[in-house]
């Protein structure tokens, strides 16, 4: 067997429950016992909590628990675990005490010289959040659960939803097919009993939900991250009505343009020098000049023509509403 392979054998006897010996060890999977206590220093210097007792009834065990605990990882990898904890955290991943526990086994399975290394990684990478993201309220949280819980469970789910433009909220049934979370907010996409059609649900506006006896059939490669996007940006009905818009301007600048969550979408070429987009003309007049505006000359409108003219209808309207 490979150095590894015998590693893990070892690593299986070890975590039988009962002391072994070295040369039990030697005997179980014939090798030298030498050899035996090479691995043993090996299997120590990654991280397993191996615990040594000497005497008549000595031999070899694994520390309580470990059996929970990530195995086999090094430094690198448990650091960017680490790091992808707090990323989700930050972002508003709702399951924050199953997060924080798996992050404090990562840690506490770690012998000193890996917590050390550990935090001298961390020590040059902190993450930001956003200062506007809205705080999860403890009731949000437990609809979450309960809707991460139907999507596993494929259990239609009683909804009380209350949506932006009602007084009062319904009460809908929905199969739940997925949850995503976009612009500080999470949505679950759900088939609706009332309206007999998949639609969006913000969570936040889920006033209680409670799983039903019921059980639904996702639909066969149904993905809830594509219908969300096709949601925000439907096709056009007419396709003749594409039209370019083309933008110059710094590099940096056409690179965010290119990668917002909008123009992104419409991309057709980028060069050196520009970035070619194909929209709905009304889109383009009704919703770019907006968004260009934050940019200032960093980016210049050259098609189509018409772009131009708005976005100075749209600048004199904000001075008009500002001198009033």
């Amino acid at each position: 067997m490979s150095k590894l392979d015998n590693m893990l054998a070892i690593l299986w006897l070890l975590n039988s429950g009962r002391k072994i010996t070295a040369n039990q060890i030697s005997e179980k999977l014939e090798m030298n016992v030498r050899t035996v206590y090479r691995y043993m220093d090996a299997l120590c210097a990654s991280g397993v909590p191996i615990i040594s007792d000497t005497g008549h009834h000595g031999g070899y065990t694994l520390l309580n628990q470990f059996i929970k605990s990530p195995l086999l990882l090094d430094v690198g990898e448990k650091t960017t675990l680490l790091h992808a904890a707090i990323f989700a955290k930050e972002a508003g991943y709702f399951l924050g005490e199953a997060l924080d526990s798996a992050t404090s086994k990562l840690m506490m399975h770690s012998n000193q010289e890996q917590e050390n290394m550990i935090k001298q990684q961390f020590e040059g990478v902190e993450v930001i959040g956003s200062l506007g993201k809205p705080r999860i309220e403890p009731s949000t949280e437990i609809i979450l659960k309960t809707l991460e819980q139907s999507v596993l469970q494929k259990s239609s789910v009683e909804i009380d939803y209350l949506t932006s433009h009602e007084e009062q909220s319904k009460c809908r049934i929905v199969d739940p097919y997925g949850m995503i979370y976009w612009n500080h907010h999470w949505y679950v996409i759900a088939f609706c009993h009332f309206r007999n059609d998949i639609r969006s649900f913000r969570v936040d506006r889920i006033i209680c939900a409670n799983q039903t006896e019921m059980t639904f059939n996702r639909p066969p490669l149904f993905s809830a991250s594509e219908f969300f996007r096709s949601s925000l940006l439907p096709e056009a009905q007419n396709p003749t009505s594409f039209i370019p818009l083309v933008l110059t301007g710094k590099s940096s600048t056409l690179d965010g343009l290119c990668l917002h969550w909008f123009l992104g979408h419409h991309l057709q070429e980028r060069t050196t020098e520009k970035a070619t987009f194909s929209l709905d003309k009304e889109d383009i007049h009704l919703y770019v000049p907006i968004l260009l505006l934050p940019y200032g000359r960093s980016v210049q409108v050259i098609e189509p023509i018409s772009l131009k003219q708005k976005m100075v209808e749209v600048l004199h309207d904000l001075i008009d509403y500002y001198q009033v």
